[in-house]
C-alpha cells in the first residue's frame, strides 16, 4: 500500500465520492477525499491497527504524538458542536482549521484553480461567489458523528471494509475502485489513464444503447431528483462513466452540451442533514428488502410542542413532498397514541432508526397481533386513502371543499390543472344539491347555502374532498387566497379570512 492516494481532487473525483450529487454533498465530498487520501498514503494507513476504529483514525500517537486525522489538541468530546470544537482546538495547524483551499490547492496536485473553480461550477451550478465562499470554508470543522458517517459512506462506496460496528480495514490497493477514464497519479506520481469495466455496469447495460446527447440529457434529469431517491447514484455513476469512456478527459466538458432544460425541486434540507435523511431512507430500505420487515423505534422533535418524543412504529412507506421527505408509518405515535402519522426525517432526533425483532416486549400488541394475522398495513392502503380525499396527512376526516374563482382566473390557473381525483368544475345551480347532501352539520349546511345564493352564477366554481387540517392543502389554498373564496369547508373558511385580516393588518401605515 506504499505510494500516495492516486486520484488527485478533481472535479470529477470528487463529483465520483459524491455519487453524482457534488451539489448537494460538496463538503462531504472533500472530506471522503482527505480520508483516502490520508489511508491510502504511504505509512499512514501501517500505523494503524489491522482493524481501527474511528477513535483511532482520529488520535495522535500517545507515544510520539505523531498526528492522525487530527491535532492531539482536537476536542475529542461527542457532546460538543461543530462551532465548540473548533473554537476548543488551540492548534491552528489542525485540520479541523484548514480550508478547502488549503486542502486542495496546498498539495503538489498540480490542479489549475481557474480550471478547477470553472469545472464545479458547470458541474453543480454554483455561482462564482459561492465557489469563493466554499473555498475559505472548514471542511473539518464539524462533529464526531459527521465523521464516523463518512466512514460509513466509505464502506458503501466500497473503499474500507467494515469488519464488526465501528470497525474498519483498509484494503489492498488492487481491490479499490477505480473510475473509468480518470487521470491518477503512478508512483512515480506521473499522471496516467486508467480503464476497468465494472460489474455496475454491467448490471446497467441497458443503459449502454443511449448516443452522447441521450446520456447527458438523461444525466442531468436524475441528477435533478437523485435527493429524492440515494439509489440512483448507482445509474448516475453508470452515466458518468459512459461519458467518460466516450470522451478522453481533455474534451470531457467540451462534449458536454449546453443544458436547456432544468428540474428545480425544492428540497429544504441542509447539506449535512441530507446526509442523515439517507441514512434513515437506507435503513428503511434495507428492512423492506428482508420480510416481513420489522418495527422500528426513534426520537421525534415534535413541532407544536418543541419537544422531543419517542415514537414505535411499523414502517409502510417514504414520500417526497413540499420540500422534504416523510414516513408513512403505523404505531405509538407523538401523543402516545396507536394511529397513523406522517413522519419528516429531518426531524428524526435519533442517529439511527432502533430495529426492533418481532419478539421484542416492548412492541405493541395490536401490532403483534396485525403481524401474527398478516394484517399489517400496507402502501396500496395509503394509495387508495390518498384518492379519496385531498391532502398527504390521509389519516385525517374528510370534508367537502367547495371553491369560487373569477372565472377569467381559473381560465389560465385552474382549468386544465390537475389538483386530485376529486377536484372538478361544478355549475352554480349543482352547488346547493351538493352542499345539502355531502355536509352533515345542519348548522354549517345553512351557512354555506346562504353564501351560494348570494353569489354569481358567472364565476367559476369547483369541489373536492379534503382531509381536515391538512397543511399541504391549507398552503394551496392561501396561494389562491386573493383571487378566490373558500365557501366550504367554513372552518377552512375563517382561518382564511382571519389571516387575510393579519396581513391586511400590516399595511396599515
Amino acid at each position: 500500500m506504499n505510494g500516495s492516494f492516486p486520484y488527485p481532487p478533481t472535479p470529477q473525483i470528487l463529483q465520483w465520492l459524491a455519487a453524482g450529487q457534488l451539489a448537494n454533498r460538496f463538503m462531504r465530498s472533500i472530506r471522503l477525499w482527505v480520508l483516502l487520501n490520508k489511508l491510502y498514503a504511504n505509512n499512514w494507513a501501517e500505523s494503524l491497527p489491522q482493524a481501527f476504529t474511528y477513535s483511532q483514525l482520529r488520535d495522535s500517537l500517545k507515544e510520539t504524538l505523531r498526528e492522525r486525522l487530527f491535532s492531539h489538541h482536537h476536542p475529542k468530546s461527542e457532546k460538543l458542536s461543530a462551532d465548540e470544537i473548533t473554537t476548543s482546538c488551540g492548534d491552528r495547524n489542525c485540520l479541523c482549521h484548514q480550508t478547502l483551499n488549503d486542502i486542495i490547492f496546498a498539495g503538489d496536485f498540480q490542479l489549475d484553480k481557474q480550471q478547477w473553480q470553472l469545472e464545479i461550477s458547470q458541474m453543480t451550478g454554483f455561482c462564482d461567489n459561492e465557489i469563493q465562499q466554499l473555498l475559505y470554508e472548514y471542511p473539518f470543522a464539524t462533529v464526531h458523528r459527521s465523521i464516523r458517517d463518512d466512514l460509513k459512506q466509505l464502506v458503501s462506496l466500497g473503499w474500507l471494509q467494515g469488519i464488526a460496528k465501528g470497525k474498519y480495514q483498509c484494503l489492498a490497493r488492487e481491490h479499490l475502485p477505480v473510475p473509468l477514464n480518470q487521470t491518477i497519479l503512478s508512483e512515480e506520481g506521473q499522471p496516467k489513464t486508467y480503464f476497468r469495466l465494472s460489474e455496475l455496469e454491467l448490471s446497467h447495460s441497458n443503459l449502454s444503447h443511449l448516443n452522447l446527447s441521450q446520456t447527458w440529457e438523461l444525466l442531468r434529469a436524475l441528477e435533478s431528483i437523485a435527493f429524492v431517491q440515494p439509489n440512483l447514484s448507482i445509474i448516475i455513476n453508470t452515466l458518468w462513466k459512459q461519458i467518460g469512456d466516450r470522451s478522453p478527459r481533455s474534451l470531457l466538458l467540451e462534449n458536454e452540451p449546453q443544458q436547456r432544460i432544468f428540474l428545480h425541486l425544492d428540497y429544504i434540507i441542509s447539506s449535512s442533514m441530507q446526509d442523515r435523511v439517507d441514512t434513515y431512507q437506507e435503513q428503511l430500505e434495507s428492512l423492506w428488502h428482508k420480510p416481513p420487515g420489522g418495527i422500528v423505534q426513534f426520537d421525534y422533535w415534535v413541532a407544536a410542542t418543541e419537544d422531543q418524543a419517542q415514537v414505535t412504529v411499523y414502517p409502510v412507506c417514504l414520500h417526497y413532498l413540499r420540500r422534504a421527505k416523510y414516513l408513512s408509518a403505523y404505531g405509538i405515535d407523538p401523543n402516545g397514541n396507536l394511529a397513523w402519522h406522517n413522519y419528516r426525517l429531518d426531524r428524526i432526533a435519533s442517529e439511527h432508526l432502533k430495529v426492533l425483532a418481532w419478539g421484542d416486549p416492548s412492541l405493541p400488541k395490536t401490532l403483534k397481533d396485525m403481524w401474527h394475522a398478516g394484517e399489517l398495513p400496507t402502501p396500496e392502503y395509503i394509495s387508495k386513502e390518498l384518492e379519496i380525499a385531498w391532502g398527504f396527512n390521509f389519516y385525517l376526516p374528510k370534508e367537502l371543499l367547495i371553491l369560487r374563482f373569477p372565472r377569467h382566473f381559473a381560465k389560465w390557473y385552474i382549468d386544465n390543472t390537475f389538483r386530485h381525483q376529486t377536484f372538478r368544475a361544478v355549475p352554480h345551480q349543482e352547488l346547493a344539491k351538493i352542499a345539502t347532501k355531502d355536509i352533515v352539520s345542519k348548522k354549517e349546511r345553512q351557512h354555506i347555502l346562504e353564501i351560494i345564493k348570494k353569489r354569481s352564477p358567472e364565476d367559476a366554481y369547483y369541489t373536492a374532498w379534503v382531509r381536515t387540517g391538512d397543511i399541504n392543502v391549507l398552503m394551496r389554498l392561501r396561494d389562491w387566497r386573493p383571487n378566490g373564496e373558500v365557501i366550504a369547508p367554513i372552518s377552512i373558511r375563517e382561518q382564511l379570512a382571519l389571516e387575510a385580516a393579519r396581513e391586511l393588518a400590516n399595511y396599515d401605515d
